[in-house]
């Protein structure tokens, strides 16, 4: 490489960029490169009015719209809708209401780019008497990453779940834990396009477990360790059975409904 050509990259590495999905949400692929723009941010909040009745104060509406007005302020993006890179289909915010607590799923272009389990309102029914169950904790899974295909370290977090839930050792045959270690078996001789993922399995976890209770914190633990144990990183998978059991156990305490550990 000449010195000259050496020269110009280096000026073009110090050109201003935009900042984008990647910069500042837990995505992959094209989206991640794309800069974030007002009208992508516009999306978000009509998306969040929608299924909310308002926009959030933290939600990935008022993140998005940050980061696109200091992408417009220095002229790297601009408003109009031609330079949006997702259209408004892409653009989806789903609210779950489970006894006791509200999942919360905002995602672009299929990528989810938020998730919040959080205890429900007061007037919701059952938030004043109902712990966060670990068959709805599992649910919850499924809404975050039911698009994960189910490996072994997800089966190994779905059965202490089940043991957790039921207090014993044993594995029901044909309960959720069952579906779970047969689909990461299978799994690992399919094509990823054909993987049985966790929302396959975890979708009706609070029928299909034989016997369900409150998550707590020590529950989320093991569940959390075990899951760790049997992955390449020794890190429990974000947004899998092992945070969402965190998330529960932690939202059963802070409501003064759990069971300490």
């Amino acid at each position: 490489m000449s010195q000259g050509q050496a020269r110009r990259d280096e000026a073009q590495d110090q050109l201003p960029k935009p900042i984008t999905y990647g910069d500042i949400f837990d995505v992959s692929g094209s989206l991640a490169a794309q800069a974030i723009t007002p009208q992508d941010a516009a999306l978000m909040q009509s998306a969040e009015t929608r299924a909310l009745g308002k926009t959030l104060n933290l939600g990935a509406a008022a993140v998005m719209q940050e980061a696109a007005e200091m992408n417009e302020s220095a002229g790297l993006v601009n408003s109009r809708a031609e330079d949006s890179v997702v259209g408004e289909e892409s653009v989806t915010v789903a609210e779950a209401q489970l006894p006791g607590v509200n999942v919360l799923r905002e995602c672009v272009a299929g990528q989810a780019i938020r998730f919040a389990i959080r205890p429900a309102p007061a007037d919701y029914p059952t938030a004043a008497t109902a712990d966060v169950t670990i068959g709805e904790a599992l649910e919850a899974t499924a809404m975050r990453a039911g698009d994960k295909p189910v490996e072994l370290s997800d089966a190994v977090a779905i059965q202490a779940a089940e043991r957790q839930a039921t207090g014993t050792g044993e594995i029901s045959k044909g309960g959720v834990a069952s579906a779970a270690q047969s689909a990461a078996d299978v799994n690992a001789r399919l094509p990823y396009s054909m993987k049985t993922t966790l929302g396959d399995v975890l979708s009706t976890a609070t029928e299909d477990l034989p016997v369900d209770k409150a998550v707590t914190a020590e529950d989320a633990r093991r569940i959390k360790e075990l899951e760790a144990s049997h992955t390449e990183t020794g890190e429990a998978y974000p947004g899998g059975v092992g945070d969402a059991m965190e998330a529960a156990a932690k939202v059963n305490e802070q409501g003064g409904m759990g069971v300490p550990a």
